[in-house]
């Protein structure tokens, strides 16, 4: 049979999605285990999630430095030596730090969960901050910040955080050289032994997995004591800008990095999802209006796009491109045209149509792996969310309507509440 190449093939509109349920338990010391379990394949990943990001800091870089140094050696072993260990069974351990929380990640197969258990322990419990490795991750951080800060897209980003929190801010503050080089040892052992060590965290466990591994995890850390004193954490606030432009000239750059955007809400908020289908239309996705614009029509950059990072506390809504110096201000005027535009006329039926299908076949694209799905549920489950934000996603998306969308942009995208940063000139 021959295939009419003149016609669209057929294809299923996304209506909703079903993701496995999340088993939910107690180990025996309180701290919260949730199993997502998808036995595709007899792999797993525990994760455990500390409040224990930046949040929490009195001293800038402790966060970063205290979680990235657990695995650098404990007192029976070398940083090789664990490396030795994970690589014996095949498994594979990520350390994280990010504003709000800090984490432990392992993965590996299932049948070595009993081995790799005993060591992640000893890691949460025992380790020593040797002092070679600390001045070594502490150069390997300076080479790749001041590689970092010559860029202008870095740059830019980090100016615009700043403007939006604050530079003191923990979702303003970025690594910077100065502050690196100055955190001591003991800095980053009081950061650990007062944010992490013997506090309560979260636990997710994911891929092929059951009860079985819940009463292995709970032999090994089940066990551990927890602390009931208060945790100290971020007492300060976001700053109240002054100034809805930055810019920071750079005479040697072809080219200027563009951030504008403005603080915005969490995922909790009542107008998240016409903001979400707003951004998409505007720039979250390649078809988007600013990508027709500014790269289609105008040929001023490779790629535009706007996004909405969410914090557990904040979020906020950006813009970013870089673009030749010269076509700085004209991608800027396009950049609020295409907004009032947004504001003042209504998205035709056929975009909108095709924004919400875009965004339902990209959010159940999300949930091919057991790990994607934990991903999604950590959504929810670390921030408190209502238990049916993942199951009602496509339908709240697929309600927002072309009027929803011009009262959001009239409300959230007023010209005069959107930060301005460039990094190159104009």
């Amino acid at each position: 049979m021959l295939l009419d190449r003149t016609q669209f093939p057929d294809f299923q509109v996304i209506q909703e999605v079903r993701l496995p349920a999340v088993q939910s338990h107690s180990l025996d010391n309180g701290i919260p285990l949730h199993l997502i379990a998808v036995p595709q394949q007899p792999v797993l990943r525990i994760e455990c999630v500390f409040e224990a990001g930046t949040w929490y800091e009195q001293r800038p870089g402790t966060s970063f430095f205290a979680i990235k140094m657990l695995a650098e050696g404990t007192p029976g072993r070398t940083s090789a030596k664990i490396s030795e260990y994970f690589d014996r069974y095949g498994a594979f351990l990520e350390l994280n730090s990010g504003p709000d929380r800090a984490s432990v990640v392992v993965y590996c197969l299932t049948k070595f969960l009993p081995n790799v258990l005993p060591l992640l322990r000893e890691l949460l419990t025992e380790p020593t901050f040797p002092e070679k490795e600390l001045e070594d991750l502490r150069n390997i951080t300076l080479q790749n910040l001041r590689v970092n800060y010559e860029k202008n897209a870095y740059l830019a980003g980090v100016l615009f955080r700043a403007k939006l929190f604050g530079e003191d801010h923990p979702y303003g503050r970025s690594q910077r050289p100065d502050v690196i080089e100055q955190v001591t040892r003991e800095e980053i052992i009081d950061f650990y032994s007062n944010v992490i060590r013997g506090r309560s965290f979260q636990i997710l466990l994911a891929g092929h997995a059951s009860e079985n591994e819940v009463l292995l995890i709970n032999r090994e850390l089940g066990q551990l004591p927890i602390r009931s004193d208060h945790l100290l954490s971020f007492a300060g606030s976001a700053v109240i800008n002054e100034g809805l432009s930055v810019l920071a000239e750079k005479a040697d750059s072809i080219q200027s990095s563009i951030r504008l955007g403005r603080r915005l809400f969490t995922r909790a908020h009542p107008d998240f999802f016409n903001m979400l289908v707003t951004n998409e239309v505007l720039g979250g996705y390649f078809g988007s209006r600013l990508m027709k614009n500014i790269r289609e029509e105008k040929g001023f950059t490779y790629g535009i796009s706007s996004n909405m990072p969410s914090f557990q506390r904040d979020g906020y809504f950006l813009i970013g491109t870089d673009v030749n110096k010269e076509n700085t201000q004209q991608t800027l005027d396009e950049i609020r045209k295409e907004i009032r535009v947004l504001q003042t006329e209504p998205v035709p039926t056929d975009e909108l149509e095709t924004v919400k299908n875009f965004m339902a076949g990209e959010f159940a694209g999300s949930l091919n792996t057991p790990f994607e799905i934990a991903d999604r549920y950590k959504v929810i489950l670390l921030d408190k969310m209502p238990v049916n934000f993942l199951t009602t996603y496509i339908e709240r998306l697929r309600a927002v309507t072309a009027e929803d969308i011009m009262a959001t942009a009239t409300h959230y995208l007023v010209e005069s509440s959107l930060q301005e940063v460039v990094v190159g000139g104009k």
